[in-house]
C-alpha cells in the first residue's frame, strides 16, 4: 500500500541557527549547504525509525477496502484522518464519510478501523481508494522527541564532517543506532 507525500514539514527539527551552534559555524558562506544537511538529517532519521518527525500530509492509496475492516497505516504516528475517497468509474471522487472510519494512532503503526457496510466500494481500480493523513509528532519542532532531535544533530554532524567521503566509506557513528533504536516502528 503505497503512501504518497502531499506536503512536507512546515519547519525542521533544527534551525539554521539551532544547525550552526552545534556545527560551530560562525560565518554565513555555507548556509545553503547547512540547511540542505539538516533537511537530509531529519529524512534518514525518519527512514531509520520510520516516523515522521513533524508534521506531515500524507495520501494512502489502496485498490480495496480489507476484508477484516483493518488499514495498516504506512505513515506514522499518525494523528489525524483529513479526508477520505473512493474512485468513481470515471475516475471522480466520491467523498468517504470519515464517520466511518476510526483512527488508532495510538499503536504503531497505526491502524484504520473501516465501519463495515458504511464506506462505498471504489469503482476503479488499481487506487480506487485514498485517505489523506496528518503524520508527526507535532506541527513544531519542540513536539519531536529529544532523543530524535539528537540523532538529527548526530547525522547532520556527521554528513558535515564527511562530506567529500563516498558514502560507502563513511559508515553512520554507533550511538546513532542507540538513539534510534527504542523509537523505530517495527514492520508487520
Amino acid at each position: 500500500m503505497p503512501a504518497l507525500l502531499l506536503a512536507g514539514p512546515a519547519a525542521e527539527p533544527l534551525t539554521l541557527a539551532e544547525a550552526k551552534a552545534f556545527l560551530r559555524i560562525d560565518h554565513d558562506a555555507e548556509d545553503a549547504l547547512v540547511a540542505a544537511l539538516v533537511t537530509a538529517a531529519r529524512a534518514t532519521v525518519e527512514a531509520l525509525t520510520r516516523r515522521v518527525l513533524i508534521d506531515q500530509q500524507w495520501r494512502v492509496v489502496r485498490d480495496a477496502w480489507p476484508a477484516s475492516g483493518l488499514l495498516r497505516v504506512p505513515v506514522n504516528p499518525a494523528r489525524a484522518i483529513l479526508a477520505a475517497h473512493v474512485l468513481d468509474a470515471e475516475g471522480g471522487e466520491v467523498a468517504v464519510p470519515l464517520a466511518a472510519l476510526r483512527l488508532d494512532g495510538a499503536r504503531l503503526p497505526g491502524l484504520i478501523r473501516v465501519e463495515p457496510g458504511a464506506v462505498p466500494a471504489p469503482a476503479r481500480r488499481p487506487g480506487g481508494i485514498r485517505i489523506d493523513l496528518r503524520a508527526g509528532h507535532g506541527p513544531g519542532a519542540a513536539d519531536v522527541p529529544a532523543p530524535l532531535v539528537a540523532a538529527v544533530r548526530l547525522v547532520l554532524a556527521h554528513f558535515y564532517e564527511h562530506r567529500d567521503v563516498p558514502a560507502a566509506a563513511s559508515a553512520f557513528p554507533a550511538s546513532l543506532d542507540t538513539l534510534v533504536a527504542p523509537w523505530r516502528v517495527a514492520r508487520l
